[in-house]
């Protein structure tokens, strides 16, 4: 897998969004997530957007995170949210999404950000027991979806000896 920093608006990126959205449509059927997000979120040093490639260079799975600091919407000065971890239905199973985690921690401690934080939903038991494992725990509510009942919100703390000091997502 080649994990590769690309703008929010790549075409791959528009894409594997435009699945996830299908995926969230089919498991909450609302439309898709509904969070405001823009190009400029993930430029860094304010955050950062990956897509993993196979080795067809086809793109098989994506994440990012974005500063945040503390809102009327729950978040904490230091927070890196974690937005639109997906991996290709033919391509799961395979520690993708584990990888791309560590890829998006590592790159968001090295910004400088002090927790990654992240919400998900009661339909995505997979995302639930992949961030558990990786020693994410429940945390106060955020975001968009911060007072719907099926809304599950995590964070890490990202210290600096939680991680190295090198920069594998970028270039």
């Amino acid at each position: 897998m080649n994990i590769r920093t690309v703008a929010f608006d790549h075409p791959d990126a528009v894409k594997l969004n435009n699945e996830v959205q299908a995926e969230y449509q089919l498991r909450y059927g609302d439309g898709g997530d509904a969070t405001v997000l823009d190009t400029a979120d993930f430029e860094p040093p304010n955050g950062v957007y990956l897509i993993a490639y196979d080795e067809s260079d086809r793109p098989v799975a994506t994440g990012g995170w974005r500063s945040q600091d503390a809102n009327g919407e729950g978040n904490e000065d230091g927070d890196a949210e974690l937005k639109r971890m997906f991996v290709i239905e033919g391509m799961r199973g395979r520690g993708l999404a584990r990888r791309m985690l560590t890829a998006l921690e590592d790159d968001a401690r090295v910004a400088g950000r002090l927790r990654m934080v992240l919400e998900t939903g009661t339909k995505q038991p997979e995302a639930i027991a992949l961030y558990t494992s990786s020693g994410y725990e429940p945390c106060t509510k955020f975001g968009y979806y911060r007072h719907y009942e099926s809304s599950r919100c995590f964070a890490k703390a990202l210290g600096a000896d939680s991680g190295n000091d090198e920069d594998p997502a970028r270039p």
